[in-house]
């Protein structure tokens, strides 16, 4: 394996090249199927492969010498030596610094992948972000690809999913645990943007067909899988700004779910990013000193037809915190001298309980305790390993 520095000494080896980007810390599974799908592509074209390898990490140069990046799983040296083990050709140690970090989207492009490298394929995540100010995407490398003569190939995501569900999968039920696996992109309908929350999912622009599960790919995925549950992708997002108006079929795909449960009658269907965000909380939050802009969350009434569709998990965390801090906002705005604590848990507790009584009713579930008979793991684990789950 070769490594290099600088982009413009790869024309000494070669002309051209098949190349992924990353830090490759750990060079964990991921990090591998993508090598493999490198390594594809390469013998496709008779080019050689070539990772970009990103040092120091961004994060830990916008940090800085007093900041706290998160931590590394391997030193370079450590990373070259894995890299060389899954058979890369190239490396090109591209260091992070202030010149690249202020290099634009269009000029990182043509003087790095183009005009320094060669690159005939570019192989990367859907929610690559580059150049300065993070203004490049996905969606620009494509339209430079088209122009420039280099095609960009989408890291195999789905197959990466289905790999790593399908091992938890098989170690949950071999201890008596169910599973809920995911496929889709959280997101709106209405900005065609995706979310990104906790360090994961997609931050940009995707189409239509991005944001929605496909009801086809559902079915394969479950089947390859064996997952108990499965949360899909239908317009929904985490938090209380999901919507600009109350949602209708064009931003709430509520027919995916109908889709995907005629498809899978027999799989728990989850929707992620359900809160209602009623309008009395907003107004109760806002009375008293808040300041949350007009946003409407998914309907109650959309969430009970979800139910009679095979939904059986509804996530709506969302509504539960805006009604605790509301009831904080009254407590705090009405009794500005009270310091106890427990005097504003107390209305907090009970704002919470009353939404999540009213939320028992509306989906069907109040009443029906004295149903659920508690299964011991042990008996669960036989269940998966007789087949009869």
């Amino acid at each position: 394996m070769i490594i290099f520095d600088h982009p413009d000494r790869f024309a000494q080896f070669h002309q051209s090249c098949v190349a992924t980007i990353g830090k490759f810390d750990g060079v964990h599974l991921g990090h591998q199927l993508i090598l493999d799908q490198l390594k594809q592509r390469a013998e496709e074209l008779n080019l050689p492969t070539l990772v970009i390898l990103l040092e120091p990490h961004p994060e830990e140069f916008f940090a800085g010498p007093k900041g706290e990046p998160p931590a590394r799983l391997n030193v370079v040296r450590e990373k070259l030596e894995l890299l060389e083990s899954f058979g890369v050709d190239f490396v090109f140690q591209l260091n992070f610094d202030e010149k690249i970090s202020s290099l634009s989207a269009d000029s990182y492009i043509k003087e790095i992948l183009v005009e320094g490298l060669g690159v005939a394929v570019f192989i990367i995540g859907n929610d690559f972000r580059f150049g300065f100010r993070r203004q490049g995407d996905f969606a620009l490398l494509r339209q430079r690809g088209s122009e420039l003569g280099f095609e960009v190939e989408e890291t195999a995501s789905y197959e990466y999913n289905v790999d790593i569900t399908q091992r938890v999968t098989e170690m949950a039920h071999a201890v008596g645990a169910s599973v809920e696996g995911e496929l889709g992109v959280l997101g709106s309908l209405e900005t065609g943007e995706g979310e990104k929350e906790d360090g994961h999912g997609f931050e940009g622009k995707l189409s239509e067909d991005e944001l929605l599960t496909n009801p086809d790919q559902a079915v394969d995925f479950v089947k390859k899988t064996g997952v108990d549950a499965l949360a899909i992708a239908m317009g929904t997002s985490h938090g209380a700004y999901k919507f600009s108006r109350k949602p209708d079929g064009e931003i709430l795909a509520m027919h995916v779910v109908e889709a995907i449960n005629k498809k899978l009658p027999n799989t728990h269907l989850v929707m992620h990013g359900s809160s209602s965000v009623p309008q009395d909380l907003q107004e109760l939050f806002n009375e008293f000193g808040g300041d949350i802009p007009q946003t409407y969350g998914v309907p109650v009434e959309e969430i009970e037809r979800g139910i009679k569709c095979g939904v059986r998990k509804v996530n709506i965390d969302t509504d539960c915190r805006l009604a605790m801090t509301g009831a904080f906002r009254r407590v705090a705005t009405e009794k500005r001298a009270e310091f106890d604590p427990r005097k504003f848990l107390v209305p907090a507790m009970e704002a919470m309980e009353a939404l999540v009584a009213d939320r028992f009713e509306r989906f069907g579930c109040a009443g029906n305790a004295s149903k659920i008979k508690p299964i011991p793991l042990n008996e669960m684990a036989h269940r998966y390993a007789s087949g009869t789950l």
